[in-house]
Protein backbone atom coordinates (compact mmCIF):
# COMPACT_ATOMS: atom_id res chain seq x y z
CA UNK A 1 0.00 0.00 0.00
CA UNK A 2 1.22 3.48 -0.77
CA UNK A 3 -0.50 6.57 0.64
CA UNK A 4 -0.14 10.39 0.19
CA UNK A 5 -1.46 13.12 2.63
CA UNK A 6 -0.95 16.59 0.96
CA UNK A 7 -1.95 20.52 1.36
CA UNK A 8 -3.25 22.37 -1.59
CA UNK A 9 -3.67 26.17 -0.84
CA UNK A 10 -6.41 27.61 -3.59
CA UNK A 11 -5.99 31.07 -4.58
CA UNK A 12 -8.19 33.52 -2.42
CA UNK A 13 -11.89 32.38 -2.36
CA UNK A 14 -11.76 29.83 -5.03
CA UNK A 15 -11.38 26.57 -2.17
CA UNK A 16 -14.90 25.36 -3.30
CA UNK A 17 -14.29 25.22 -6.71
CA UNK A 18 -10.99 23.48 -6.38
CA UNK A 19 -12.58 20.44 -4.48
CA UNK A 20 -15.69 20.09 -7.06
CA UNK A 21 -12.63 19.52 -9.54
CA UNK A 22 -10.91 17.41 -7.56
CA UNK A 23 -14.29 15.45 -6.44
CA UNK A 24 -15.11 14.93 -10.27
CA UNK A 25 -12.23 12.07 -10.52
CA UNK A 26 -12.46 10.90 -6.91
CA UNK A 27 -13.99 7.49 -7.52
CA UNK A 28 -12.94 5.49 -10.22
CA UNK A 29 -9.31 5.37 -10.01
CA UNK A 30 -7.73 2.05 -10.82
CA UNK A 31 -5.98 0.77 -7.60
CA UNK A 32 -7.47 3.81 -5.76
CA UNK A 33 -8.51 2.67 -2.05
CA UNK A 34 -9.32 6.08 -0.40
CA UNK A 35 -9.15 9.56 -1.61
CA UNK A 36 -10.90 11.92 0.97
CA UNK A 37 -10.75 16.08 0.54
CA UNK A 38 -11.31 17.52 3.15
CA UNK A 39 -11.22 21.71 4.33
CA UNK A 40 -9.35 23.04 6.48
CA UNK A 41 -10.83 24.20 9.70
CA UNK A 42 -8.70 27.12 10.66
CA UNK A 43 -7.48 28.87 6.32
CA UNK A 44 -10.80 29.23 4.25
CA UNK A 45 -8.48 28.79 1.09
CA UNK A 46 -6.62 25.19 2.25
CA UNK A 47 -7.67 21.63 1.58
CA UNK A 48 -6.18 18.35 2.70
CA UNK A 49 -6.17 15.55 0.36
CA UNK A 50 -5.99 12.07 1.79
CA UNK A 51 -4.75 9.17 -0.26
CA UNK A 52 -4.33 5.01 -0.17
CA UNK A 53 -3.37 3.44 -3.39
CA UNK A 54 -2.96 -0.03 -3.97
CA UNK A 55 0.90 0.73 -4.56
CA UNK A 56 3.20 3.65 -6.19
CA UNK A 57 3.04 2.03 -9.47
CA UNK A 58 -0.76 2.77 -9.30
CA UNK A 59 -0.19 6.12 -7.97
CA UNK A 60 2.05 6.90 -10.60
CA UNK A 61 -0.46 5.57 -13.46
CA UNK A 62 -3.59 7.34 -12.67
CA UNK A 63 -1.81 10.40 -12.97
CA UNK A 64 -1.42 9.48 -16.89
CA UNK A 65 -5.38 9.31 -16.70
CA UNK A 66 -7.21 11.81 -19.39
CA UNK A 67 -9.20 12.72 -16.67
CA UNK A 68 -6.50 13.77 -14.20
CA UNK A 69 -4.81 15.34 -16.39
CA UNK A 70 -7.75 17.24 -17.52
CA UNK A 71 -8.68 18.28 -13.64
CA UNK A 72 -4.77 19.08 -13.38
CA UNK A 73 -4.87 21.81 -15.95
CA UNK A 74 -8.44 23.28 -15.00
CA UNK A 75 -7.37 23.13 -11.53
CA UNK A 76 -3.98 24.79 -12.02
CA UNK A 77 -4.92 28.43 -12.53
CA UNK A 78 -6.75 28.33 -9.03
CA UNK A 79 -4.15 26.76 -7.29
CA UNK A 80 -1.88 29.12 -5.20
CA UNK A 81 0.35 26.75 -3.87
CA UNK A 82 1.11 23.58 -2.05
CA UNK A 83 2.10 22.65 1.77
CA UNK A 84 2.57 19.94 3.54
CA UNK A 85 3.51 16.62 1.59
CA UNK A 86 3.59 12.97 3.66
CA UNK A 87 4.37 9.85 2.13
CA UNK A 88 2.52 6.88 4.12
CA UNK A 89 2.31 3.01 4.53
CA UNK A 90 -1.14 2.79 4.88
CA UNK A 91 -1.99 -0.24 7.00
Amino acid sequence: MYGIIGQIKAAPGQREALIGILRENATGMPGCRHYLIARDAVDADMIWITEAWESREAHAASVQLASVQDAISRARPIIAGFGHRFETEPV
